[in-house]
């Protein structure tokens, strides 16, 4: 691959595969603000709940979670729209492995490797604590 083909992939596609995530991420949370704003009460109650410390029901799976979103379910929505922002810089990196894999640059390769496993991580800790 030349070096002129790679620098078009980095500078053509990571910004499309990046806007269309966000673009993805946004158009979900602005449903949610819309559910939210339609739906006043629950959001109020919700919030009363915090303030009196009391246990907040967990969503349970990430089908629990889609079937919520899916029934108009605001808090659902915008936890769905957070998890797709959280994808952007996922993406970015994912894409550029796989980039390095394919013009053998081991060394970038291992980086790569490295950084999209903590990111993997990350996500997966953030989940189980």
């Amino acid at each position: 691959m030349r070096a002129q083909d790679e620098d078009r992939i980095l500078r053509v596609w990571t910004p499309i595969i990046l806007r269309t995530v966000l673009a993805a991420a946004g158009v979900v949370l602005i449903v949610g603000l819309a559910a939210i704003a339609a739906t006043p009460g629950q959001y109020v109650k919700h919030f009363r709940a915090v303030q009196d410390n009391e246990r907040i029901k967990d969503y349970g799976t990430f089908a629990d979670l889609l079937i919520r979103a899916s029934h108009g379910n605001p808090r659902s929505i915008m936890t769905l729209g957070l998890m797709i922002l959280t994808l952007v810089p996922l993406a970015r990196v994912a894409f550029c492995f796989m980039f390095f894999i394919r013009t053998r640059n081991m060394a970038f390769v291992l980086f790569t490797a490295y950084v999209l496993a903590g990111l993997i991580i990350g996500v997966m800790v953030g989940r189980i604590g």
